[in-house]
């Protein structure tokens, strides 16, 4: 009689040992999600080690309520550490993090683009620098509070859009390498409501189970990021002309960093109809106005492309995708053509309006919750 082979039984974390024999790192910034995350694997008896990075130190900046990493929000990750019984360490990122993610915000914003810092802090901080540390502290994986969901088939590892529509976070997390994401798991992204999350902290007996949700940037206190911008490179609100698209001087500005594409309040025209910003014109110091029709967009340029769907990137002439151009909008249906391997053309069915350089456009499949990767959008625009 021949014996019957058993597999092992996987642990919730896709291992095959007990959750004891299974360490995970986990990235705390002080906030709810994080907490539960750390929290619900300790109490699944994972040994965890809960890491928080102190990423700036901007005064003003520690204390504002709503930002992630801050003074409070170190304290909070190590009351949660201590309630649960596990280590936690605070790592200085301050340099890396000004290097990797507060300079080229500044940079891009000065050349008229609308970055999104908190992509690249998880792309080049969380999940680059924080990820090795997390393998030298002989950790399985890493695991994080993002709402986003990772299945494995037996293919590789798949990102896929999280359970709950209204906080799925895989527009910020499109870059994430093939790589990272066999070692990342997101625990709370089956979760339909945040309600649920904060129903675990107090499950857990969480003294952050009612802090407010982070909100905007964390290193820009107020929302104001010509201030930031003013602080980071003195100088640089050098004032100029608001520039009808037809040429026509309608007034003056104090700095073209006070401006984004598709703004409409605050240009200080009045008058007749309303007018958008269409075009950021740095070198020549020009706020570029025009009707709304003008901000409508078909055709998208993308640079740096990083590809999670099956097969080469550049393997095919074009694909069929949805793709979101805003982390505020719902996707849409386009065309994706490659032009190489980290370079693409997005032609959107139905036109955008609002699309600046410095933004992301990620790749959704069509017939499924599958996130296919994304790019950068730049230069060239139509």
């Amino acid at each position: 009689m021949t014996a019957v082979q058993t597999l092992p039984k996987l642990n919730s974390l896709g291992f095959a040992k007990a959750p004891a024999d299974t360490r995970v790192l986990v990235a705390m910034s002080g906030g709810v999600d994080s907490s539960v995350v750390a929290a619900m694997l300790a109490d699944e008896g994972y040994d965890v080690v809960g890491v928080t990075l102190q990423l700036y130190d901007h005064g003003a900046a520690l204390a504002k309520k709503g930002a992630c990493c801050a003074g409070r929000d170190i304290h909070d990750a190590r009351r949660v550490a201590e309630e649960m019984g596990f280590p936690h360490y605070v790592l200085d990122y301050e340099n890396k993090f000004r290097e990797s993610v507060i300079d080229e915000f500044a940079d891009a914003y000065l050349a008229g683009a609308t970055p999104v810092p908190c992509i690249r802090c998880n792309e080049r901080v969380k999940f680059r620098d924080l990820l090795e540390t997390a393998k030298d502290l002989n950790a399985d994986c890493m695991a994080t509070g993002h709402y986003i969901q990772r299945f494995d088939f037996g293919n590789g590892a798949e990102l896929h859009s999280a359970a709950d529509g209204a906080r799925d976070q895989s527009y910020f997390l499109f870059s994430t390498t093939p790589d990272q994401l066999d070692y990342l798991r997101f625990p709370l992204g089956h979760l339909t409501s945040k309600a649920e999350t904060r129903a675990l902290a107090r499950k857990y007996g969480l003294p952050v189970a009612d802090k407010p949700d982070s909100q905007d940037i964390c290193f820009v206190p107020n929302g104001s990021y010509a201030a930031v911008i003013e602080k980071l490179r003195p100088g640089s609100a050098e004032p100029g002309d608001i520039v009808h698209l037809d040429g026509r001087v309608l007034g003056t500005h104090k700095g073209v960093i006070h401006y984004t594409i598709g703004q409409r309040r605050g240009l200080g025209i009045g008058g007749g109809e309303p007018y958008y910003v269409v075009k950021l014109d740095v070198d020549n110091r020009r706020v570029i106005v025009g009707p709304k029709e003008a901000l409508s967009t078909r055709t998208v340029p993308l640079k740096e492309i990083n590809w999670l769907g099956e097969g080469a990137f550049d393997a095919v002439a074009e694909r069929h995708v949805l793709v979101r151009v805003r982390s505020t909008r719902p996707p849409r249906e386009a065309i994706l053509r490659p032009i190489g391997k980290t370079h693409a053309e997005v032609e959107l069915l139905t036109p955008e309006e609002g699309i600046s350089p410095g933004q992301a456009c990620v790749f959704y499949a069509p017939d499924s919750s599958r996130v296919l990767g994304g790019g950068w959008i730049w230069r060239g625009i139509t």
